[in-house]
């Protein structure tokens, strides 16, 4: 494990508390100042812009300038998806009481909504489509990965899902993936993946610029509602 790509560097770089704070806090895809990061850190800003300084260098967060000011966001959607995943490890080793679903109250709503994780949809609106999928029999839950039924590869399919790309893919072709904000899961793996192309090109959401958050169009919600049963 010599060649272990930067893992050690990576956990030396969220196994501080402070450090793991502010990028908690990030997590939504807001983009906030060094004094607020400070703030949510509890700690003075002298030590944040340490942390910060850490942190861009070591590829998790962007810096941005505007005037004399810095602002600071998660660098990628994959490491906002790698905090996600870690944090949904953090299954307590006894009963208490539910923790709040996202790092900051004033985090909006939308991110809870619709939101991307890696390559696929996340959320609330994600959640449901999987509900719809599962209750409709076109997947069947296998532990983890799930199965797509006869049904449910006729219906993909007039749906406008190219199944033999998908499954020419490396990656799982249909997984559970732990929704951090909903504790429930949404559809990953390369199904996943093709169905976030397929709402994108249909038109029934929009991505926005330097955001996981997806605004979920009229058009979507009539799809979502048609297709998977969803009241986005």
């Amino acid at each position: 494990m010599d060649d272990a790509p930067g893992l050690p560097r990576i956990a030396a770089l969220l196994a501080d508390p402070a450090r793991a704070r502010i990028l908690w806090s990030l997590v939504d895809g807001t983009t906030r100042p060094a004094g607020e990061l400070a703030y949510c850190a509890n700690i003075s800003a002298q030590s944040a812009s340490g942390h910060l300084a850490k942190l861009v260098s070591g590829g998790l967060l962007a810096a941005e300038v505007q005037g004399r000011h810095r602002y600071f966001r998660i660098a990628s959607a994959e490491v906002a998806g790698a905090i996600e995943a870690l944090a949904s490890l953090d299954v307590p080793s006894r009963p208490r009481a539910p923790r709040p679903p996202l790092p900051s109250p004033d985090v909006p709503v939308q991110f809870l909504h619709a939101r991307t994780c890696y390559g696929h949809l996340a959320g609330e609106t994600a959640v449901q489509v999987l509900e719809g999928m599962l209750k409709a029999r076109w997947l069947a839950a296998e532990r983890r990965d799930f199965a797509l039924t006869a049904l449910g590869e006729k219906k993909l399919h007039a749906l406008g899902i190219d199944l033999v790309e998908a499954r020419r893919s490396r990656r799982v072709f249909a997984r559970a993936c732990v929704d951090l904000t909903q504790r429930r899961a949404h559809l990953g793996g390369a199904l996943g993946d093709s169905l976030l192309g397929l709402y994108v090109a249909k038109g029934w959401i929009q991505r926005q610029r330097r955001s996981r958050v997806v605004s979920i169009t009229p058009k979507g919600r009539e799809g979502f509602r048609n297709w998977f049963g969803v009241q986005p």
